[in-house]
């Protein structure tokens, strides 16, 4: 639990740093450059720290597949707080929970108790709830661009979640901090690989603001793997998702004084209870 409960807090770390960041400009690209850059050193350094440097074909081939999605959820989010909002992104991001619990649902037979469904119930109901709360805040009709934006975003990171399981499942043996550092440093190649080809110009602040990213973005993956060694995913995912919506919602009102809707209020409330039932 203690892992879940890490996971969750860079989780949120990451929302509240992309909030912030969100007030700067600059490029997207070179900021997951920095990002990923700054993540891959993380994970060399954990690999040296468990003197585990064993990475087979397999799984170099899995963190090549999974970066992708990595890279485009990433690039897909940062597009869609331009478009739709940092916080209509932020909503459809934890959408994404039931792509990987459903998927450990049917691919690994894990089996929900009654108190789980009502905890999944109340899940959706948490989401609608916030997203209704977004919706009456905010006068901007999103375009069906804006909505692609949102929907790559959440099957991404959605898809990238599930790799997590997957690694969990059948590499039982293997390195996980190898596994992160074949992912984030394949997402290293192809962000460095744009921006190269783009000949995108370096700027200082977008790439240390990346950096800065990185560490909590490393930490967010390493923390779930290690929840998911001794929770189930239909638990795991959805509480996490949950987890981040609440606090960031909290961050928000107590760093940044944003005020919460009669609608916002309610996603609170549901969520934690949606929190305990899941925790059962």
């Amino acid at each position: 639990m203690i892992s879940l409960f890490l996971s969750v807090l860079c989780s949120v770390s990451i929302a509240i740093i992309l909030k912030y960041n969100d007030t700067k400009s600059g490029n997207a690209i070179l900021l997951l450059t920095g990002n990923y850059f700054a993540a891959t050193l993380t994970t060399l350094l954990l690999s040296f720290s468990d003197f585990n440097f064993d990475l087979p074909l397999p799984l170099i081939l899995l963190g090549a597949f999974l970066a992708i999605f990595f890279v485009g959820s990433f690039f897909a989010f940062t597009k869609a707080v331009n478009s739709a909002g940092t916080a209509l992104a932020t909503v459809s991001s934890r959408l994404s929970v039931f792509l990987p619990a459903l998927l450990s649902i049917f691919l690994y037979n894990e089996q929900p108790t009654a108190m789980h469904i009502a905890g999944y119930t109340l899940t959706l109901l948490t989401l609608w709830l916030f997203y209704k709360s977004l919706q009456s805040n905010d006068a901007k009709k999103l375009s069906l661009q804006d909505f692609l934006y949102l929907f790559a975003l959440l099957v991404g990171i959605g898809i990238a979640d599930f790799g997590m399981k997957v690694f969990e499942e059948e590499f039982v043996n293997a390195s996980k901090s190898m596994f992160l550092f074949s992912i984030f440093g394949f997402s290293f190649l192809y962000t460095l690989g744009i921006t190269l080809a783009k000949r995108i110009k370096a700027e200082k602040q977008v790439l240390l603001r990346g950096m800065v990213l990185g560490v909590p973005n490393i930490f967010s993956s390493f923390f779930l793997i290690g929840a998911l060694e001794t929770i189930p995913g239909y638990i795991t995912f959805p509480l996490v998702n949950i987890s981040v919506i609440v606090l960031t919602g909290f961050l928000a009102w107590l760093l940044f004084k944003e005020k919460l809707n009669k609608y916002g209020l309610f996603s609170i409330a549901s969520g934690i209870v949606a929190i305990i039932l899941m925790s059962l």
